[in-house]
């Protein structure tokens, strides 16, 4: 019997008990797919994701799909080579890995989980996480060691969730196996003594010593103490992780691994992001933050390469500390960071150049030129911590640019200039270099400039330092120009709740906007912008950190928009739309346990989910969460293996307008700053993460 006749003998018997075995005949597989059927002891498997992965290739490489709801799977555009095939999903465990090739149908047993404990290992973060027992909002402010513990500065409970939220998971996901658990060489001390002596180690040790300290460092390890102690006597989260339906089904992966076992990979670029285009098929870069390195993936070869960013001797590292407060856990005395270059965002031109926020000198050797510089009349810059690197694909030499103020995160203007703007971490200030001009002059000094934007208080179109007041009284974490008027827009986290800074480059006046927040509110509030974005109407989109939210803020809605009543931030919350995020939240409060590292705008469908879709970093929850901001439906989509997939940049492909799903994709990084925190442990390396949309779960 042919399979176009059993498809229609299944179809005519799909009311009887053998619908396993119909699945399997109507999947229909071609020469690079592996299909089948999941089932358990209960049926089919819907929603459960089938991962197949190889080391025969350059790099190792996995392909993950999901069920339908008939438990059926294929497995897409797999390259010839041999594969370990299992399921995982929730309510299960593993099942054992089978060896196939593509070509071939391959039905698979799944492995219900025998207890909640068990099936709980396999749940994202977040929901762990969600297990902490933030201290009660009648408990604030704090008063300190002496009073109730909480540090002074932690003036409600949403200013404490801030702490810990934005000063631990800034750098890894909390609620991991191997931050829930005592670390087996620390199992000889108290559950006290080794969240106290964790906290100390490796080269962040100084600054999660700092966090904890800001927070309230007796009453910060007494709540991990407890949230540990819990989970050790058997307790698991309270909410159990829905499994991918409706459009998550439709979800492909493709990981491939780059970097090494040390690697912090902070963010990803595959093309220019104002054109989504250009370079299709090609390399896929992505920055090294901790070792120095431009990675390249490129996904014809799946072939990882890596490119050490030059710098010139004595160049001091980002990491300074000689000697850790404590030994790393996993790497003991090594000094595995160099952060020397210290890459730490990167994106590509018209041209296809890379360029990226790195250092090549000393930061305190500013150029002669800076002091001279007409924008030095506002706002001095006496060192800048970053500068900005450019590296030619075909060459493959770097290029520095000596700029005088500090860059961070950088993105392209769509002006005649093709301007990269730069936000400073560290002082506040948004600054630019005019590319075409710089690559056609070679004048580093008039080919840049910067701005501290100031409000306007006298409304006189210009900035008086004397009466005017700084937008920001602190770094400025992200950076987006707005295509429409050409203003500049940047996320401030800090102070709780953080704010949203416009800028014009033209006249360095600013604007600020809070999302909306009162410490005395038990719900409603917003904070924390790291990211931001802008979409085709000019509307400004921002992850809300803190707060696990998506934002939109639409400065058309606001009636006041600088001036004296313009500086608490709190003037325009008619312009502030608050989408909370989906997951748990804190026990006992009305906050998710959710973090959002960034946000991005698909202005240009390249996922398939429509225009103007924003896209928040789930990097607490495994996942990417797109927003449908018409219906407020957010679509989740899960990263399951290796667990603990955090991600900091993501972009979006066309490379076939008429490709069909197969045309476009989103990328992501898998790279938080200790990858050996994954669920493959020490020696894994990050990983590329390619996310495509098909019509259907069967889709070839």
């Amino acid at each position: 019997m042919n399979l176009r006749v059993a498809v229609t003998v299944c179809a005519a018997l799909i009311a009887v008990p053998i619908l396993g075995i119909c699945a399997q005949h109507q999947v229909v597989i071609v020469k690079d797919d592996i299909g089948g059927v999941v089932t358990s002891a209960k049926g089919p498997e819907a929603g459960v994701w089938v991962i197949a992965e190889t080391t025969d290739l350059p790099t190792k490489y996995r392909k993950i799909v999901v069920t339908d709801d008939a438990g059926r799977y294929v497995l897409p555009d797999l390259p010839p080579v041999n594969y370990r095939i299992w399921v995982r999903g929730y309510g299960l465990m593993d099942s054992p890995a089978v060896e196939s090739k593509p070509g071939r149908h391959l039905d698979l047993t799944a492995v219900i989980a025998p207890n909640a404990r068990a099936a709980a290992q396999y749940y994202p973060a977040n929901y762990w996480f969600s297990m902490l027992q933030i201290p009660a909002r009648n408990e604030f402010p704090g008063t300190g060691d002496d009073g109730n513990g909480l540090g002074r500065l932690m003036l409600s409970q949403d200013f404490f969730i801030h702490q810990i939220k934005v000063n631990c998971e800034i750098c890894h996901e909390i609620g991991t196996k191997v931050t829930r658990e005592t670390p087996e060489v620390l199992k000889g001390m108290s559950t006290a003594d080794a969240w106290d002596h964790r906290m100390q180690t490796g080269q962040d040790g100084v600054r999660m010593i700092t966090a904890m300290a800001v927070a309230g460092q007796q009453r910060a390890l007494k709540m991990f103490t407890d949230w540990t102690d819990r989970i050790a006597a058997g307790e698991v989260p309270a909410e159990i992780p829905p499994r991918p339906s409706g459009i998550e089904r439709n979800l492909v992966l493709t990981l491939w691994d780059w970097g090494s076992p040390t690697a912090f990979t902070h963010d990803e670029r595959s093309t220019d992001k104002r054109d989504p285009t250009r370079f299709p098929n090609g390399p896929i870069y992505g920055a090294n933050y901790g070792n120095d390195m431009l990675l390249a993936l490129d996904p014809k070869t799946n072939i990882a390469s890596q490119y050490l960013v030059p710098t010139e001797p004595g160049t001091p590292s980002a990491k300074p500390q000689t000697k850790m407060v404590q030994p790393s856990l996993y790497w003991g005395n090594e000094m595995y960071w160099a952060a020397v270059a210290d890459p730490n965002h990167v994106t590509l031109d018209s041209a296809g150049r890379v360029w990226l926020a790195a250092r090549f000198r000393n930061p305190d050797h500013q150029p002669a030129f800076c002091a001279t510089h007409p924008s030095a009349k506002l706002a001095p810059q006496q060192r800048s911590f970053r500068h900005i690197v450019w590296f030619d694909p075909k060459t493959k030499l770097f290029h520095d640019v000596n700029t005088c103020f500090d860059t961070h995160h950088i993105q392209f203007a769509n002006d005649p200039d093709e301007t990269l703007y730069a936000n400073g971490p560290r002082n506040g200030i948004i600054g630019w270099v005019k590319t075409r001009q710089l690559l056609r002059t070679g004048d580093e000094a008039a080919s840049q400039g910067w701005c501290k934007p100031y409000h306007d208080i006298k409304r006189d179109g210009k900035v008086d330092p004397a009466v005017d007041v700084p937008v920001a009284s602190a770094g400025i974490y992200s950076v987006i120009p707005d295509p429409i008027d050409g203003s500049v827009w940047g996320a401030v986290p800090e102070p709780t709740p953080g704010r949203i800074v416009r800028v014009d480059p033209k006249t360095c006046i600013g604007e600020a906007y809070e999302p909306p927040f009162d410490k005395s509110a038990a719900t409603g509030n917003g904070y924390t912008p790291r990211g931001i974005d802008i979409d085709s109407q000019g509307v400004i989109w921002t992850a809300l950190a803190g707060s696990a939210q998506m934002a939109s803020f639409d400065r058309r809605k606001c009636k006041i928009l600088d001036g004296p009543e313009s500086v608490d931030g709190q003037h325009c919350r008619e312009g502030w739309t608050l989408y909370p995020a989906p997951g748990p939240k804190f026990q006992g409060t009305q906050v998710g346990a959710d973090f959002h590292y960034y946000n991005f705008v698909d202005q240009f469908n390249t996922l398939g989910l429509g225009k103007d879709v924003p896209l928040a970093n789930g990097t607490g929850s495994d996942s990417l969460l797109a927003l449908l901001p018409k219906t407020g439906q957010w679509i989740i989509l899960r990263v399951p293996y290796p667990l603990n997939f955090y991600q900091r940049g993501m972009d979006g492909r066309i490379d076939d307008p008429k490709g069909g799903w197969k045309g476009r994709a989103m990328y992501a990084d898998y790279g938080q700053n200790a990858v050996w925190h994954i669920e493959t442990g020490k020696g894994s390396l990050g990983a590329l993460v390619k996310f495509q949309l098909r019509p259907d779960p069967l889709a070839h």
